[in-house]
């Protein structure tokens, strides 16, 4: 499983937005205009932007050229100064000195931290494995709530700043984007059903531990949330948009309604919406994962996050695999890396607390 061979080009970069359609079209039917407006557009934009990519997706993307630069980032800021035309204006390079616009620096800051953990820890020289450039955009749209990877670059929109704040504040969420870049340039997931939940929760696991390792946080001091800092104060009780420690409860708030992730197969969610629940059974992988992190404890990239690492590059990761193929995938990795001891018994228990099994797939998730 070696991370340096060449990437194969992607056949279908897909959307991928970090607020989930379930949240949106909840407020999209609030009584407040202040909060159904936004709300309405940011739905309406993200639904055109989805089919964009569909009728792009035969394109693909081609691979960065590899070179001498490929072991430092290369990111470029634009300003799309409210409209929504990308990438907008050029206002950072790479080597510039910080800007006085806050923005522009956490997303500088933001790819950085990705870029980082990418080839520290794992040899991968940018989302493509090859060097690519790290463009973002800021400022995208009036009062858009949300973030998004579209096969090419990061957008981040302000928010409302009563619901949703500024989409470059927390880290993970600049890591969660981009790892739909390496998913897209690597195992390339379908985009719906369980294979689309496994798409969003990969994106879930990097961006948590893209967080951990710009903090230097080990697996237990670690809060497991994801977009913790986003939420604005016309919330009332909520921490973050998912938790992977227990999902489920990272919000319950009269506005943007009750968090629905699952946490175990019991509950899986049977739904046509939102691609079959992506953004909402991918709670359950991603529990299996904090299961086997925090079982294993130190920081959590070098066992746990180095198997995931290891099933998304290494080549077997069908596109359509279902959460028992993935959950068989990183034992069999856990025991080709680390052998039979704590690392391969921590993920048989992480999946079978889970209620992950290889019912699906007729083969038992241990062999």
């Amino acid at each position: 499983m070696d991370s340096t061979v060449t990437p194969r080009t992607p056949a279908s970069p897909v959307f991928c937005t970090i607020i989930p359609p379930h949240v949106l079209d909840a407020l999209a039917r609030n009584d407040d205009p202040a909060r159904h407006e936004p709300a309405r557009r940011t739905l309406d934009h993200d639904h055109r932007q989805r089919t964009r990519r569909r009728e792009v997706a035969a394109r693909g993307f081609t691979p960065g050229d590899p070179g001498a630069a490929a072991d430092k980032p290369h990111r470029t800021i634009y300003d799309a100064e409210h409209r929504e035309e990308l990438p907008g204006t050029k206002v950072h390079s790479e080597g510039d000195k910080p800007a006085k616009d806050a923005s522009v620096n956490r997303a500088h800051a933001g790819l950085g931290a990705t870029f980082d953990l990418y080839l520290e820890v794992y040899g991968r020289k940018s989302i493509d494995g090859a060097g690519l450039p790290l463009d973002a955009t800021v400022h995208y749209g009036e009062k858009y709530g949300n973030a998004f990877w579209d096969g090419e670059r990061m957008v981040f929109g302000d928010g409302d700043n009563d619901l949703f704040l500024d989409f470059t504040i927390p880290v993970d969420v600049i890591g969660h984007e981009l790892t739909h870049g390496v998913t897209q340039y690597t195992a390339n997931l379908d985009y719906e059903g369980q294979s689309g939940a496994l798409n969003e929760s990969v994106s879930d696991v990097f961006g948590a531990l893209i967080k951990q390792y710009a903090l230097g946080q080990s697996a237990d001091q670690a809060d497991w949330l994801i977009g913790a800092g986003l939420l604005g104060p016309g919330v009332d009780n909520g921490t973050a948009l998912r938790s992977m420690k227990a999902p489920g409860t990272a919000y319950d708030d009269d506005v943007l309604g009750k968090d629905p992730q699952p946490a175990t197969m019991k509950d899986f969610v049977e739904t046509e919406d939102d691609n079959g629940g992506v953004h909402i059974n991918s709670g359950i992988p991603n529990h299996a994962f904090y299961l086997a992190a925090t079982a294993l404890g130190g920081n959590a990239w070098e066992r746990a996050g180095q198997i995931w690492y290891d099933v998304l590059t290494g080549g077997e990761l069908a596109k359509n695999a279902r959460f028992a193929d993935f959950a068989a995938l990183t034992i069999a990795a856990a025991r080709t890396r680390f052998g039979d001891g704590d690392e391969h018994q921590a993920l048989l228990k992480a999946w079978s607390q889970v209620g992950v099994t290889g019912k699906d797939t007729g083969k038992a998730a241990g062999e």
